[in-house]
């Protein structure tokens, strides 16, 4: 069965409308439109979804904007830029425009995406012919342009607002362990570290690597419900105690589920990843995690990403009960125990990034909380 155009992903909407502009003979020679998201905390500008008639040579890249200038003056203005002539960008040795050239693309126009004072991303059109950007197909592309930006703006809104809600559900209960924000923060960009790395070899796009970033500080949502005597609890749990943590998977899928059925949200494309990270995250390769003993690749991919990002957070962090171990000593552990517990492929795109990881630290300190 063919899905509604509104329930299926971005980028499979974006291939859509691209090919009904295209219908128009003005616009024919359009060959590529790609969406850039940004994320102001660290200052990564991400590709994230793109319909290309040709190579998409940009596909999981990552840069600051800080580092790009001209890019970042269009944030802060607003304005469009039209580059009707890609080839002396990339004489100027601009590394996107290289690429893009390699490519077969020669002229670019970018529009970016704001809205009351937020800045989501960039919207970036590409031609294989120079000078294709004329005034008049610029005026033509306005209104699709601003029907992607609008599009863009409703997906990532309805994400923010499942995490504010859950940010609410947190703040009036007393489930505030070791689920502060900065590890929240840490942990879903670890998850995006770990799933960008290992998504081209399953031929997962940056929409999904976008998204597992998205939900993962969702993965304990169901903490919520745990009583707080065994939620605080500073020392071991108990074999009975631990019975009762366990319950916070299915308590949290049935959170995700209200939260889907009274937001009206059960077309949202990306659900079932949401749901997979929340029921999913604590089990393990060898079939000995919880609650459903799932095996190797019974366990969906974005939960095992998940699964390594918190463990690795929850190793290096400081608790009332433990000591913080060192990144080196965590990446020793989680090598030790991959393929066993954690994905071979996921741990090994953490530890070979120890910069990235370090940045990560860095920038939402232990002593931050949300």
């Amino acid at each position: 069965m063919t899905l509604p155009l509104m329930q299926r992903g971005l980028a499979e909407r974006l291939i859509c409308l691209h090919d009904e502009i295209k219908g128009d003979e003005s616009l024919a020679a359009l060959s590529r439109i790609a969406v850039a998201l940004y994320d102001d905390s660290t200052d990564l500008l991400k590709t994230f979804i793109h319909s290309s008639d040709g190579d998409s040579p940009l596909e999981h890249t990552v840069a600051r904007l800080s580092e790009l200038p001209t890019l970042q003056q269009l944030a802060w203005t607003g304005a469009r830029r039209t580059i009707n002539d890609l080839g002396a960008a990339a004489e100027a040795g601009q590394d996107q425009a290289v690429r893009l050239v390699a490519s077969g693309y020669r002229s670019s126009y970018t529009v970016p995406i704001q809205h009351k004072g937020t800045f989501y991303g960039f919207l970036f059109f590409n031609a294989f012919i120079p000078n294709f950007f004329t005034a008049p197909v610029v005026a033509r592309l306005r209104p699709y342009a601003d029907l992607i930006a609008l599009a863009v703006m409703r997906e990532l809104d309805t994400v923010r607002m499942m995490a504010a809600a859950v940010k609410v559900i947190r703040s009036v209960s007393s489930a505030r362990d070791e689920e502060t924000g900065s590890h929240l923060a840490r942990m879903a960009r670890y998850a995006r570290l770990i799933a960008a790395k290992v998504a081209p070899r399953h031929d997962l796009s940056d929409e999904f690597v976008e998204f597992v970033f998205q939900f993962a500080p969702l993965h304990d949502v169901g903490k919520v419900s745990v009583p707080d005597s065994i939620l605080l609890k500073p020392g071991r749990l108990t074999a009975e105690e631990f019975e009762v943590m366990k319950t916070h998977v299915a308590k949290g899928v049935h959170i995700v589920d209200l939260m889907m059925q009274d937001f009206g949200l059960k077309s949202m494309p990306h659900f079932e990843l949401l749901r997979n990270i929340v029921a999913y995250h604590h089990e393990a390769l060898d079939g000995s995690g919880y609650p459903y003993g799932l095996a190797g690749d019974a366990i969906p991919l974005e939960a095992r990403v998940a699964a390594v990002a918190d463990v690795f957070d929850a190793l290096t962090s400081q608790r009332p009960y433990k000591p913080a171990w060192t990144n080196e000593d965590a990446i020793a552990l989680l090598q030790e125990q991959a393929g066993r517990k954690f994905d071979v492929a996921c741990v090994a795109a953490l530890a070979e990034d120890p910069a990235a990881v370090a940045d990560i630290q860095s920038r939402f300190n232990e002593t931050i909380f949300d």
